[in-house]
């Protein structure tokens, strides 16, 4: 059985010529009716008679244009636009076209060869996914989602910074904001241990795959948590992690009306640092709840209190664990541990201990309950100029000593260390540049390569 596909004019001159055939209908009526001629007619009766339904059907139909472009000439146009437009959309490649090749095309014509040729898409490949919006959660305290916003929140009388916001999905609460100089662990660490002694644990944390939340380069090495994510294993807290920003659309629109309202707030208060700034949030959340803040669908509240065994400074903490030596020594972060010598530190030689860097900067030695006293070599030195004064000897020996290690590029501390921009003291100073100012590790991953419309045509034709 064949199919044929037939348009609506070809079906309804189907219809008149078979009442034709029956004798229904006279030839000069169904002239009329079709809009022919009668030789037309007689035509198309001797195509039905003879072919069926099928001789009907137009003979153009999946032929190719008169009119077309020849493929030379369409093989041309895709050369040099891959050669110099490749990143060009129609309109633009067309004038161009016209102005420096002398080739005239029609703007729909040549944008059905950019898109046959994967150098442009049409409209409705482009149009952004929809991201249809989702009921509240019931309760206070089942889902709170959180997120930093870097922004210049003091306009010109302060440094850019970051503003830690923690929402209530089901009432639209601000239920804690802090202000730190970005966003990294240990400020997480102290704005949720902030926001637990105010409220409670709630049920779950929403946010984004920043690596504070998530491990994006886990491997099968270790169990892939963060020390964040170990934290909130500990307190019976989940985290969950929104595969866009869109998903946790509550806290990106309180984050724009923040950087709308607060930093105005702000300016009239005339406050200009962080510290006056963390002062100011809790009064302006109350204005901005009894503004914006909606009730919840259920009353109840789910936040819970800290169970008797948990301790929000042992369990907010960076966390790392190392093996004792003979020596009762240990290496963390390109510095040297030696443990004092006693009862409890000689009987860990080739047993694991926990290095804890508290928030506040403070920094612990602990195996089980016990902290351990120690002293510390850090392995980072520079040469002490006092000492190359008062050495007669030395003195040649000590500045040559000097200009090597200065041409040298400074040693740096381990890349896996955590940003300490929001620990107010801590042991591992950064190290010093010719310049004299501190080298900061660059964070997060290298910038991606710009790519020139050479190397994209060169893809193109690779592919």
């Amino acid at each position: 059985m064949t199919v044929l596909a037939m348009s609506h004019e070809e079906l309804s001159r189907f219809d008149t010529l078979m009442r034709v055939e029956r004798g229904e209908l006279r030839v000069d009526d169904a002239a009329a009716v079709l809009g022919l001629r009668r030789r037309q007619v007689f035509r198309l009766l001797d195509r039905l008679r003879s072919d069926g339904a099928a001789g009907l059907v137009s003979r153009k139909r999946g032929r190719p244009s008169n009119r077309r472009y020849s493929d030379a000439m369409r093989e041309q146009i895709i050369a040099i636009l891959r050669e110099h437009y490749a990143d060009f959309g129609p309109t633009l490649a067309r004038e161009y076209l016209i102005e420096r090749h002398g080739i005239t095309v029609a703007c729909e014509t040549l944008r059905q060869i950019m898109i046959a040729a994967g150098l442009w898409k049409d409209r409705d490949a482009r149009r952004p996914r929809p991201y249809q919006p989702r009921y509240r959660r019931d309760c206070r305290g089942e889902l709170i989602q959180i997120d930093g916003s870097k922004h210049w929140w003091f306009e010109d009388r302060g440094p850019q910074c970051t503003l830690l916001v923690y929402i209530d999905d089901a009432t639209s609460e601000l239920m804690h904001l802090k202000m730190v100089e970005s966003e990294n662990a240990f400020a997480y660490m102290d704005a949720t241990r902030e926001y637990i002694e105010r409220h409670g644990k709630p049920v779950a944390f929403y946010s984004d795959k920043h690596s504070v939340f998530r491990n994006n380069r886990a491997s099968a090495n270790g169990d892939g948590m963060t020390h964040f994510g170990r934290a909130m294993e500990a307190l019976n807290i989940e985290i969950i992690c929104a595969n866009s920003p869109q998903a946790k659309g509550r806290v990106e629109r309180a984050n724009l009306t923040l950087q709308d309202r607060l930093v105005k707030a702000m300016r009239l208060a005339g406050i200009a640092t962080i510290a006056e700034a963390n002062a100011f949030l809790p009064g302006y959340m109350e204005r901005h709840n009894h503004r914006f803040a909606k009730p919840a669908f259920d009353p109840r509240d789910l936040h819970r209190p800290l169970a008797a065994h948990e301790d929000l400074r042992t369990e907010l903490v960076w966390r790392e664990w190392r093996t004792v030596s003979k020596a009762l020594a240990l290496h963390y972060n390109k510095a040297l541990f030696l443990l004092e010598p006693n009862a409890i530190s000689e009987e860990l030689v080739g047993k694991r201990v926990e290095v804890c860097e508290y928030p506040d900067g403070s920094f612990e030695i602990r195996h089980g309950d016990h902290t351990l006293p120690y002293r510390m070599h850090d392995k980072i030195r520079q040469v002490n100029q006092a000492a190359i004064v008062e050495n007669k000897h030395l003195d040649a020996a000590l500045l040559m000593a000097r200009l090597m290690q200065e041409q040298l590029t400074p040693r740096k501390r381990n890349n896996n260390e955590p940003c300490r921009r929001s620990q107010p003291t801590h042991l591992f100073p950064a190290p010093i540049g010719p310049d004299g100012t501190p080298i900061k590790r660059p964070r997060g991953r290298p910038p991606l390569r710009r790519i020139k419309p050479a190397d994209s045509a060169h893809r193109l034709e690779t592919c």
